[in-house]
């Protein structure tokens, strides 16, 4: 019978007897801000700084296209398609995302043939929903069909829930994520494709001889911004997903429910600013140093050290270092025999009540059978104390 352990963890000295001693107290929160959701993570070791209602589902708005360019990205980088391809712009595509729509274009003349770098520019600068559809249908024969792959991508670099339903995001039923996914995607597109990421970055484009700049407010901040979308949806308020690349760091954030674009605007800013301010890395394990340790059933010994594979490193609060809790998490007591190396557990660092870490833990030493008078003394203890787990 095995059961879950949440071992406080003894090795970070000091910090978590404080920590643990303010559970129940009423605390200020390490930041507030007026979005109703807002997710940011840092880029270097993926240390989660702010999380509120990061799970709640909404529709994604322009932020899909976030998703779609993924999909393109992806088919570039394989080979299949080069950036000078063109695809044909279809009557579909001009009425649905062109002026006619009278939504975010790129204005595209229909059936002209537009490369694909050009449609790319159009979708990360401008959010063409033209542009998006153009690629969409050419390159899986129509919008719905590439939808579906866009939903499959997800799923494939880890994004559980997000759902797509066109490659615009304009308004349609089904169509959902959340901003802890939209964070992780931005993170995911910048660490995958570094030279196609740099397009979020453009200030301006200009196509059929009209100019537009860049709809990211943040790229005209001195902040450091170079990426990458913002969106509204009605009744579910204005969003963004940015980042920030400066003094050697950098940060993503995603953020929904606001109230205006402007609010939207500062209040990424300030979520973002804050985040470069407050924090500082701090390397809370060496490689193959004891984490923690997990107990062993039917072994040659009782407990088996834990280790990482490398470094742990996580960016704390300056000014708040009290509120970090960290235990190490595991499926036991583990069964003997255990190989050096078997992956057994996850230290998870909680800074206030933001899981911001997770890292997988190793058995660090073998761990053979023991004697059958061993193995019987451990089965009499799990019967006399398993339950109490």
């Amino acid at each position: 019978m095995t059961s879950r352990f949440f071992r406080p963890f003894a090795y970070l000295t000091g910090v978590v007897a404080v920590a643990l001693s303010l559970v129940g107290q009423a605390e200020a929160q390490l930041f507030e801000t007026k979005a109703a959701q807002a997710y940011m993570i840092d880029a270097e070791t993926g240390t989660v700084l702010f999380s509120k209602a990061p799970d709640k589902a909404m529709a994604p708005a322009s932020l899909a296209k976030l998703m779609t360019m993924e999909v393109v990205f992806n088919a570039i980088k394989t080979g299949r398609y080069k950036l000078s391809d063109t695809f044909a712009v279809s009557e579909n595509a001009w009425r649905t995302g062109g002026a006619a729509s009278r939504a975010s274009t790129m204005f595209a003349a229909v059936r002209s043939q537009i490369a694909i770098e050009d449609l790319i520019k159009g979708v990360t600068v401008q959010l063409a929903n033209d542009g998006c559809i153009v690629l969409a249908e050419g390159m899986a024969g129509s919008e719905a069909n590439f939808a579906l792959q866009m939903t499959e991508r997800a799923r494939e670099i880890g994004l559980e829930t997000s759902t797509f339903v066109n490659s615009t995001g304009l308004p349609a039923p089904g169509q959902t994520t959340t901003v802890r996914e939209l964070a992780e995607l931005g993170l995911h597109l910048w660490r995958t494709y570094p030279e196609l990421y740099a397009y979020y970055s453009l200030p301006e484009f200009t196509w059929n001889k009209i100019l537009q700049r860049n709809r990211n407010p943040l790229i005209t901040m001195d902040i450091g911004a170079d990426g990458l979308a913002a969106g509204f949806t009605e009744g579910e308020g204005f969003a963004i997903v940015g980042s920030v690349n400066r003094e050697g760091r950098r940060l993503f954030a995603a953020m929904a429910g606001l109230a205006s674009d402007r609010e939207r605007a500062e209040e990424a800013r300030k979520l973002l600013d804050w985040g470069m301010r407050s924090f500082e890395k701090t390397e809370i394990f060496a490689a193959d140093e004891t984490v923690g340790e997990a107990q062993v059933f039917g072994g040659t010994t009782s407990h088996v050290p834990l280790v990482a594979q490398k470094p742990i490193s996580i960016f704390l609060p300056i000014a708040n270092r009290e509120r970090l809790v960290a235990r190490v998490v595991y499926d036991g007591p583990v069964l003997a025999p255990i190989a050096k190396g078997t992956p057994i557990g996850t230290l998870k660092v909680w800074i206030g009540e933001t899981l911001s870490q997770e890292t997988p833990l190793y058995a660090a030493q073998d761990v053979e059978v023991g004697s059958l008078q061993s193995r019987a003394l451990d089965a009499v203890k799990e019967l006399a104390i398993g339950w109490m787990r």
